[in-house]
């Protein structure tokens, strides 16, 4: 599919235009809020200084393009030639504060819920429907013995229609243990009558007393989606992915500190993300880079409401920190010195990430997995 351009380029462009879509959406809820609440902005940045160009200018506030691609910024009134300082973001009130910074997370996660909501708008939404799918026929089994095969559909077992509760699967092998019953099952569009004895049988040294010696699944289909089907389906499943995202996050915390085992893969910076997207594009398509792009704009969502020096989640809790003093404000120049401190070692290890990404690069390592 990709192969008449070449992949290097392909990579390339595909990876700016995620980076730049992340960046843009990310950065348009700060500087959106903040101008609703009438917060002066002096600039909208896309990448981090030293400065390449100002695109233009209007009502005051610089659109600029900077030289390093790995993000973007808002400057607000009063910061002067740092990106985190005091200004009239720090002026504001601090719900105000919270909520402009919330803001731009929020952006990343409408994001992801618009991309998954438009893919399963093209691709149609899971239904499930009657029946069994056979995944696996165990061999040996009683499965195996009456032809049974993987990817069979199950239609019924002794003249009793399987519906969308398969547990009445285990409840007809129970009823007629050692007696040979009928199973019909669809295969390759054509219904297949079999005769299957359920009993004993044995997997990976384990004994059953009883069953067919089959694993099955609900018979999920996908079909056309309405559009409140495609937003319902897309909202679940950005929630979905959210919620193994923070157990990931929790898993790696506890094996930091030798509770559980560390999650499955490792942290990937710029040149691992821009490395991922070519292998998505080459395995799945553009379906599959847009679906890339949502998982990684779900990431930027928790990353930065986390409570790390320099990210959203740092300045809102600077913020909550004013309110529970009764408004008092932490001295400016600290929270700034905090945030630049925060700054560079976010950047130290980008680099020491970067390092990681380009050995395993050179070394011919997937960064999806695989050989």
């Amino acid at each position: 599919m990709l192969e008449s351009v070449p992949s290097g380029l392909v990579t390339i462009a595909a990876f700016l235009l995620m980076l730049g879509l992340l960046v843009l959406v990310h950065e348009l809820g700060h500087f959106l809020t903040a101008v609703w609440f009438g917060i002066k902005v002096e600039e909208f940045g896309l990448g981090y200084p030293p400065r390449a160009m100002v695109l233009f200018e209007r009502d005051g506030v610089k659109y600029t393009l900077n030289w390093l691609p790995i993000g973007g910024f808002v400057r607000f009134s009063g910061e002067g030639d740092q990106i985190y300082g005091v200004g009239s973001l720090a002026a504001a009130s601090p719900w105000k504060k919270i909520v402009v910074l919330f803001a731009g997370p929020l952006m990343n996660l409408l994001l992801a819920f618009a991309i998954f909501s438009a893919i399963f708008m093209v691709r149609g939404v899971p239904a499930t429907f009657d029946g069994a799918r056979i995944d696996i026929v165990y061999p040996g089994t009683p499965a195996e013995r009456a032809g049974l095969r993987s990817g069979d559909l199950l239609i019924s077992l002794a003249g009793r229609s399987i519906d969308t509760d398969l547990s009445e699967i285990r409840q007809i092998a129970a009823e007629n243990r050692g007696r040979p019953i009928e199973a019909v099952v669809e295969r390759d569009g054509a219904r297949v009558v079999l005769v299957v004895t359920p009993g004993r049988w044995e997997r990976d040294g384990v004994v059953y007393e009883n069953g067919f010696g089959f694993a099955y699944a609900p018979n999920v289909q996908i079909v056309p989606a309405t559009l409140p089907q495609a937003l319902t389906t897309g909202f679940s499943y950005t929630f979905e992915i959210l919620g193994r995202f923070i157990g990931g996050i929790g898993q790696m915390l506890g094996s930091l500190l030798g509770l559980t085992q560390a999650p499955p893969g490792g942290v990937a910076g710029v040149v691992g993300i821009a490395r991922g997207t070519g292998e998505v594009l080459q395995r799945d398509g553009w379906m599959g880079f847009w679906q890339w792009t949502a998982l990684i704009s779900l990431n930027l969502f928790l990353i930065n409401l986390l409570p790390i020096p320099a990210l959203d989640g740092s300045h809102i809790l600077f913020a909550l920190i004013e309110i529970a003093r009764g408004g008092k404000k932490i001295p400016p120049e600290r929270e700034a010195m905090v945030h630049a401190i925060g700054f560079m070692m976010l950047m130290g290890l980008m680099v020491v990430i970067t390092v990681f990404d380009v050995a395993n690069w050179i070394g011919g390592n997937p960064v999806l997995g695989g050989g």
